[in-house]
Order: structure tokens, then sequence, then C-alpha cells
């Protein structure tokens, strides 16, 4: 029934049930352990951990699982590393390096001079194989493929943000031709998840902070937004559904966002859910926004409201799906996340 709820959300049919995606979860060793019984740790074999977090996945009852393909690997080592603190077991990184020491020198990168003309064929053939081994993992919910380097955050992972706020700060021209041909370079990669056999497609794109912009949003409406159109039209035409991720605070954009033709948000805490409901509720699907702090720090009753906070706000509408939009990371207490479950159970029945 899981993946029935959820392509209802996404249909906007009103499921009997409040669907969910979440969001690290199934690599919570010890949660996992508990939800299934297995005997999972870092150490494990990578085949007992993918089993052990399918069956996680299936025993928490997603609705969609959330998966991208093209992340920054598609730029080999021409690409900035900012490092990685510690999120999870294993995966902090102090590789620190720029792909430009001049802030200037962004404006005459040539996209494709550094990183080539892609095949189309072969990028579809990889999103139909990507798509293909979401469906045999066996999970009851709606699967996908996707990218994660759409605009900005492909532009944040060339350049570093030192770097991008200098580019952007010096020369606001200059900065947004170059994000112009960043665009008709990833293009390549939006005309092969046109044509590749998933009919949903996660588009991810970090335009904004915590705080909400980084840059004048006059400058997203000139440089972001109109290329937003130009990547996602070949996606309109094939009848993808279009399911936009966004961390931080982008409620400055919701309605630019919505404008561009998506088909669902995907938000953390501090996007204005209830904006987003009361506007697009009819229209189109969200997913969010439980606050994982709540997880990490407060009591049952504080996750208890929460989970009602979530939804009061979406329960009334048919394509509203919960998660903890900022993740359940592995020091998310366990009890905390069963109870966080519990409650969700109690509240997701419509009917």
């Amino acid at each position: 029934m899981s993946y029935k709820n959820g392509m209802a959300a996404l249909n906007m049919e009103m499921p009997d049930i409040v669907p969910r995606m979440e969001y690290s979860a199934d690599f919570h060793w010890e949660l996992v352990n508990k939800v299934t019984g297995s005997f999972i740790n870092k150490s494990s074999p990578p085949e007992a951990r993918h089993a052990a977090s399918n069956a996680f996945i299936n025993a928490w009852d997603y609705g969609m699982v959330w998966s991208t393909l093209t992340y920054n690997q598609i730029f080999g080592e021409k690409r900035t590393d900012m490092g990685h603190a510690v999120y999870s077991d294993n995966d902090f990184s102090d590789t620190v390096f720029e792909l430009f020491n001049d802030p200037e020198d962004v404006y005459s990168y040539d996209m494709y001079e550094a990183y080539g003309n892609r095949d189309v064929n072969i990028l579809t053939a990889e999103y139909n194989a990507h798509y293909e081994s979401e469906l045999t993992r066996g999970l009851d919910a709606v699967s996908m493929t996707g990218i994660y380097v759409t605009c900005m955050s492909g532009i944040i992972e060339l350049l570093g943000w030192d770097i991008l706020m200098a580019a952007a700060g010096i020369d606001q021209k200059a900065f947004g031709d170059f994000v112009n041909r960043y665009v008709d370079w990833i293009q390549q990669y939006f005309n092969a998840l046109a044509k590749c056999n998933s009919p949903v497609v996660m588009v991810h794109d970090d335009i904004v902070w915590g705080s909400g912009p980084f840059l004048h949003p006059d400058f997203y409406r000139k440089y972001i937004f109109p290329n937003y159109k130009k990547l996602f039209a070949p996606l309109h035409e094939a009848g993808k559904k279009i399911i936009y991720t966004c961390d931080g605070n982008f409620t400055t954009f919701v309605d630019d966002v919505a404008d561009c033709g998506v088909n669902a948000f995907v938000i953390e805490p501090l996007t204005d859910m209830s904006y987003i409901a009361e506007k697009y509720g009819k229209t189109h699907a969200f997913v969010g926004n439980a606050d994982t702090n709540v997880l990490l720090r407060g009591t049952k009753a504080d996750i208890e409201a929460e989970v009602k906070r979530c939804m009061d706000i979406g329960k009334k509408h048919p394509g509203f799906m919960l998660s903890v939009g900022n993740h359940i990371p592995a020091n998310t207490p366990v009890d905390a996340a069963l109870y966080y479950d519990e409650i969700y159970r109690k509240m997701s029945r419509r009917s």
C-alpha cells in the first residue's frame, strides 16, 4: 500500500493514509537493528547493509524514496572540495582544495572545454540503470532517478562558497553569464532525464541558506528561474513528475519555483509549509517538514506536538507527505525515532 499511497499523493488523489518519506534513518544502524531485528553496523558487508536498509524502509512504510544519480562525480577532479564535517559513520573529510584561486577567472570558464559533450544516449542508459536498480530493491514505495547539481548546487560544487560569493559580488552580470553557461552544459543531463524510463524525477538545487537567499532575489529571478524553465522544458514534454528539493529557507522563492512547473516541493523545517499548503495544496504535492531538533532534544510531548503541527497543516491536502525534513541522523536517540514513528502511525490515517 505504501507505493499506492505515495503515487496517489503525487497524483493529488488523497490517499487514506498520509504517506511519508524519510532521510538517513535507513542507515542509522542502531535504529535499523531495533526495527528489523538485524545486527548491522558500519563494518558489515555492503550487501548486508543494503538489505537491512531496504527492510527498514518497508517496515517504516515509506511512500516514496528520495534518490538521485548525478552528483559532483560528473566534474571529476575539476571542482572544489570544501571538506566534510562528521554527519554519519566515517564521513569526516579534511581534504580541501579549490578549482579557482582568482574569482574573476570564473567569468571566462568554458564548461564544454572543461567537461566536454556528453552522449545523451549514454546518459539516458545510466539513468535507466539507476532507476532499475532502485526498482530491484524490493521497496513498496515510489522510486525515481534524478539530479543533485541542477544549477546553484552544481556551481557550489565547482566554486565553493568563498569564490562563489566573491565572483557574484565583483561582477554580477559576468557571474550570471557563467550561470547561463553552466545551465547550457547541464541541459544535456535534463535531456537524458526526459528520455529515461522513470516517471518521477528528483531535481535538487540548494539556492538558499538557512536564513534565506544569499544573493539578491533579483539575481535569482534573472538567472536562476528562467534557466529552470529551460532545464525543465523537456521533462514537461515527456510528462515527468518533477519533485523539487531545496534545503534551507526558500519561502521567498516558493512562487517562483512553482511557476517553473514543478509537481512537488520537498522542504526542510525552515521553509514555510503553511504558505505552500494554503496556496498550492490543491495543485502540488509537498513533503515535510518536522524538525529533527525535536527528535534530538525534545520530550515525547514535543515530538507529538511537532507531528501534530505538520499534520494540521498538511493532512487536509491530497499531496501531503510527512517527513523529518532535515533528516534522522545517526545521533538521533532510538527511543525518540521510535516514538516519532508511533505518533506518525497514530495520526496518519485520514478515515
